[in-house]
C-alpha cells in the first residue's frame, strides 16, 4: 500500500503529465525512450486516457486479430502511405501522451526503422511479411501487447 500523501497541486500536476509505454516482440529489447521522469510513467484511469493511449490500445487489437490470420511463415508488418518509405516489420509499439504513437521494427532489407506518428495523422496498413529467419518461429507482437495491457489491469 502506498501511503504517500500528495497535495492537491501535486495531484493536478501528475494528472496533467503525459504517460509513456512501449512493448517489443523481443522481451529483452531496450525501450527507445529512456530516463522518462517517473510522473510520466503513471497509468491513467479510463477517463484520463489520452488520444495516444486510445489509439495504442485499439491498434493492439487490430494487430493481434491480424496475426491470428497468419501462417507460421509470416509476421505482421505495416506499409506506409505516400513517399517511398516501404514496409516496417512491427517489432515494438508504444505511445507518449498525449498524442504520439510510435512503431519500432526493421524494413525489408533488415535496417532498423522507427515511425513516430501524431494520432491525427495515423494511417496503418497491416501486411503479412515473410519472417526473416525461416528456421525460427514467427514472432507475435500482438499477443505480447495484449498480455502487457492485461498485466496493467
Amino acid at each position: 500500500m502506498d501511503n504517500k500523501i500528495a497535495t492537491s497541486a501535486e495531484v493536478a500536476e501528475a494528472a496533467a503529465l503525459p504517460c509513456h509505454r512501449e512493448v517489443h516482440s523481443d522481451p529483452n529489447a531496450p525501450e527507445a525512450l529512456r530516463d522518462v521522469p517517473e510522473p510520466m510513467q503513471k497509468v491513467p484511469t479510463a477517463e484520463q486516457k489520452s488520444p495516444a493511449r486510445w489509439a495504442y490500445e485499439r491498434l493492439i487489437l487490430y494487430i493481434q486479430n491480424f496475426e491470428k490470420t497468419l501462417d507460421g511463415e509470416h509476421e505482421v508488418a505495416m506499409g506506409f502511405a505516400g513517399g517511398d518509405a516501404g514496409v516496417l516489420r512491427i517489432e515494438g509499439m508504444g505511445y507518449f501522451d498525449p498524442d504520439i504513437v510510435t512503431f519500432y521494427g526493421s524494413d525489408s532489407a533488415g535496417a532498423r526503422t522507427q515511425l513516430v506518428q501524431h494520432v491525427s495523422q495515423l494511417n496503418v496498413i497491416l501486411r503479412a511479411m515473410t519472417k526473416p529467419k525461416p528456421e525460427e518461429p514467427a514472432k507475435r507482437i500482438g499477443f505480447r501487447l495484449v498480455a502487457e495491457l492485461e498485466d496493467q489491469a
